[in-house]
């Protein structure tokens, strides 16, 4: 069993990798900083929680039983990323108000 356990592991380790890979590619692909953040902010989020399981699956098959310790960092992330982001996209728009900048396409049309 632990063999099938390490190569489960190893593929979701390999998912993970493409996940963020493609955020690492939305991030340099797309034209504006507000459409950028959307990319790693999502894309970071979904890859920690397959490393969150595969780290479950591999401490569990190495352990005595179920190990669910791993909950807690993953719990923590997915309440700090999407504060994080918002935090970022609310400063961002400040400083483009106080520049005296145009505002990102559904902002302006509501003024």
């Amino acid at each position: 069993m632990p063999a099938l356990a390490d190569i489960l592991v190893a593929a979701l380790l390999v998912c993970s990798g493409v996940v963020v890979l493609v955020a690492a590619l939305g991030l340099w692909r797309l034209p504006d900083f507000f459409l950028r953040m959307h990319a790693p902010a999502l894309a970071s989020t979904l890859g920690a929680w397959i490393v969150t399981l595969a780290s479950i699956v591999h401490f569990s098959t190495r352990g005595a039983g179920l190990s669910l310790h791993v909950w807690l960092i993953i719990i923590v992330l997915s309440i700090s990323a999407p504060v994080t982001t918002i935090v970022l996209a609310r400063a961002a728009l400040f400083r483009r108000r106080q520049a005296g900048d145009a505002l990102p396409g559904p902002l302006q049309r509501r003024r």
